[in-house]
């Protein structure tokens, strides 16, 4: 980690501000000299040891909400690997010479997180300032002391904000849970296809704020023996990008039935997107499945490719049909389809970029992780088991940063 002529350790130890490392499970790992002042701890009484565990809330004050605060903060940083600057804190600590004496502590906190080489979350970095002599209106002034007033006035709208922040926390939980369950009444329930068993996954992001527009389809083609499948994902976030793909999800899934192929169904499905606010950019991906002639035929609209596993564990991404995402140019041009064979035993796997795209990491990396889980439980028969091996495999430790929708199929 050290580069020519740093010392990074030396560096960590001089910063000004107290600064901690903790594991993604909130343990500490290490604490500059400037936390260990801060704080009134030593080493030995943190490192090691769960967060707050060492700093629980003040027991003697109803209200106390720093505890909660931060570790919303931590998991947020965990779960997107963004950095979260908090609201100023009041969080009242135990004197360390004296138990059960709590003292009025005040902090403006930055959390922060460092990533592995595999885009993971590695370890958040926790830092404070303490403010405490600022927002604390010292005795001994007098009354119309310009300091003091300044001072109170700057503590009584750090609380307004720190209310404010509460109030929209609760508004953007309750929003993606209503998002949630509208993307769940719209997406189809699990069907068989031409008598073979298909499995779905929708998982949501771990962040508040990351419900997308993610979806899938499944359409049996009456009197064809033929049967299509898709994926979409609408860019935005919330109950707008639910709403968008819900229709166009219904829109998919009706141009399937009449179209000829997966590319004039995406045609129809472009040519509609236009007239849909919120629409534009958004990718999908459909694959015709003819149950008689053995082919796979397919078409992208700025999709990721689906994954073709052969029994012999080999995998095909299906890349040779790709075009721009919807409404991507101004003018219309029919889009292209490629056909492939399949046999008995192969498993078509369709999928949103949730599932392998990761920050900081080259999505060749993500496919290839997706290939070799393919590989491995390419013997599991039953989808739902193999949809779910699949998820923990690909899933990192932190959550999803993204909303991600499968469908996994033994042909």
């Amino acid at each position: 980690m050290n580069g020519p002529g740093i010392d990074y350790e030396a560096v960590f130890q001089a910063l000004p501000a107290g600064v901690a490392l903790l594991t993604p499970d909130l343990v500490y790992v290490d604490v500059n000299g400037a936390f260990l002042s801060l704080s009134g701890r030593t080493r030995s009484q943190l490192i090691g040891r769960f967060l707050f565990d060492v700093f629980p809330d003040n027991p003697g004050d109803a209200a106390a909400s720093g505890m909660r605060n931060l570790y919303a903060s931590l998991r947020r940083v965990a779960a997107s690997g963004e950095p979260d600057t908090m609201a100023l804190q009041r969080y009242d600590v135990e004197d360390p010479d004296r138990p059960g004496v709590w003292q009025e502590r005040y902090w403006s906190p930055v959390n922060v997180p460092v990533l592995a080489p595999d885009g993971s979350v590695a370890l958040l970095l926790h830092r404070v300032e303490e403010v405490t002599e600022l927002i604390r209106a010292r005795g001994g002034r007098p009354e119309g002391d310009r300091a003091r007033v300044l001072e109170a006035d700057l503590y009584t709208r750090a609380r307004e904000l720190q209310e404010v922040n509460e109030r929209l926390r609760k508004a953007h939980a309750r929003e993606r849970e209503v998002a949630i369950h509208l993307q769940e009444a719209m997406l189809p329930a699990p069907r068989s296809l031409g008598h073979h068993r298909a499995a779905v996954r929708y998982r949501p992001a771990m962040g508040a704020l990351n419900v997308c527009g993610d979806w899938y389809d499944l359409v049996d083609l009456p009197g064809s023996g033929r049967s299509a499948v898709a994926v979409g994902d609408v860019v935005g976030h919330g109950l707008r990008a639910a709403g968008v793909m819900g229709q166009l999800r219904s829109a998919l899934s009706a141009a399937s039935r009449v179209a000829t192929g997966p590319a004039q169904a995406l045609d129809v499905l472009g040519l509609y997107a236009r007239s849909v606010e919120g629409a534009e950019s958004t990718t999908a991906a459909s694959v015709f499945i003819d149950w008689n002639t053995r082919t796979l035929t397919y078409s992208s609209a700025g999709h990721l490719p689906p994954a073709l596993c052969h029994p012999d564990g080999t995998v095909t991404f299906l890349d040779q049909a790709t075009d721009p995402p919807l409404g991507a140019r101004p003018e219309h041009l029919p889009r292209p389809q490629a056909q492939t064979a399949f046999t008995d035993d192969c498993v078509l796997l369709l999928y949103t970029d949730g599932l392998v795209e990761r920050r900081h990491e080259d999505i060749d990396t993500g496919l290839a992780r997706l290939a070799d889980s393919l590989t491995r439980h390419r013997r599991t028969t039953d989808p739902d088991t193999l949809g779910d091996a699949l998820l923990a495999d690909l899933i990192p430790p932190a959550g999803l940063t993204d909303d991600t929708a499968l469908i996994v199929m033994r042909l």
